[in-house]
């Protein structure tokens, strides 16, 4: 069968919304599940998450994340990925070199993790009152929390849980030795590609130079990598633009059928993460607007984009009022769809996410 622009969505639809699993399975498949901090109305690795995983609560990854053989680091972006493939981008040697003073710094929170196992970042304040600095959007924090960020991007420090969504710090106590360059490049760009494919060429390359966060140390290796990555994928030209997909899979597959779900996707779900693909396969643009003042902002705050079949029909802004879910959801179309089909679906997506939040069943 021939690669039209419907299969492709087709595609990207069933792929990556495989049937739910275990919590250590979906995130193994995922390859990397994207975080951030803002709660509307959960944090974004929870809602993509609660798609994939049988009876997932909001919660779930941050309670089970010292038993999953999962770490907290960047890859592409920040996020969390199994250590097999963190493993690939250490011993990471950061752009910026260490000064003598910032050295001494690292040497003497080490020495005072060590004795203590794992550390909260205000134990390890309190202790050294290293003071405020500015941080990377011109504001000022602790400059202990910014000092424990940097030994953890080193690699001298491992995520080793969450207290009330506050990362805490251990020694990282097993280092492994440095892989091999190319294939580390290699193997890390299969993971991007089973996350995020199918992938336009433009964005294969733009991920591919986003590495350079996750392996700085092998930034001038990234051409040749994609070079050699565009050789081990298939690809076609699908209505103008070439697409990237592992080579097992067949995007054609009559396999790849939409069900009837409605679902209301986290920003940063693989599924709408890659904006530009977004607007080829659903000829509408979906920005994330946390960070756009209010009077600018089109979808809203936290629009979380509404999936139903293949397509992405619409917006949700959800949030939870007195104990209650408030869901106020806009189409591209201006009015929701008139099949009753769709809202029986959308009453069943919407009691999942109370069930999902904790909070109390309607029906």
């Amino acid at each position: 069968m021939a690669i039209t622009l419907d299969t492709l969505r087709r595609y990207a639809v069933a792929r990556t919304l495989f049937a739910p699993t275990t919590l250590a399975k979906a995130i193994a498949k995922l390859g990397f599940v994207q975080a951030d901090p803002i709660r509307a109305p959960a944090r974004a690795q929870d809602l993509t998450l609660r798609h994939r995983v049988k009876g997932y609560r909001a919660g779930d990854l941050e309670q089970r994340y010292a038993k999953l053989g999962i770490e907290e680091d960047f890859f592409v972006n920040y996020g969390f990925l199994p250590r097999a493939t963190q493993a690939l981008m250490h011993p990471r040697t950061p752009r910026t070199a260490l000064t003598p003073a910032r050295r001494k710094q690292m040497d003497a929170v080490l020495a005072f993790v060590e004795a203590h196992g794992v550390v909260h970042p205000r134990a390890v304040d309190a202790h050294f009152a290293h003071g405020k600095s500015q941080n990377w959007f011109g504001g000022s924090s602790n400059a202990s929390t910014q000092l424990l960020d940097d030994m953890h991007y080193r690699g001298l420090l491992r995520i080793a849980s969450r207290a009330s969504g506050v990362r805490t710090y251990a020694v990282r106590s097993h280092v492994p030795d440095a892989p091999d360059p190319d294939q580390a490049m290699d193997a890390l760009i299969d993971v991007i590609a089973q996350k995020y494919a199918p992938l336009p060429e433009r964005s294969l390359t733009e991920l591919i130079s986003h590495l350079r966060g996750g392996a700085p140390q092998w930034a001038h290796l990234r051409r040749d990598a994609l070079a050699r990555a565009k050789q081990r994928l298939a690809s076609a030209a699908v209505d103008g633009q070439t697409y990237y997909w592992p080579a097992t899979e067949n995007p054609a597959s009559r396999r790849h059928v939409a069900d009837d779900a409605v679902r209301l996707l986290a920003p940063f779900d693989p599924l709408v993460w890659d904006r530009r693909r977004f607007e080829h396969l659903w000829r509408w643009a979906y920005r994330f607007e946390a960070y756009t003042p209010a009077s600018k902002r089109v979808r809203g705050y936290y629009a979380l984009p509404l999936l139903w079949h293949d397509k992405v029909i619409g917006w949700g802004n959800v949030s939870v009022a007195d104990g209650a879910l408030q869901a106020d959801l806009g189409y591209v179309a201006g009015k929701p769809p008139r099949d009753i089909a769709y809202r029986k679906a959308l009453d069943t997506e919407l009691e999942k996410l109370r069930a999902f939040l904790h909070l109390p069943a309607t029906i």
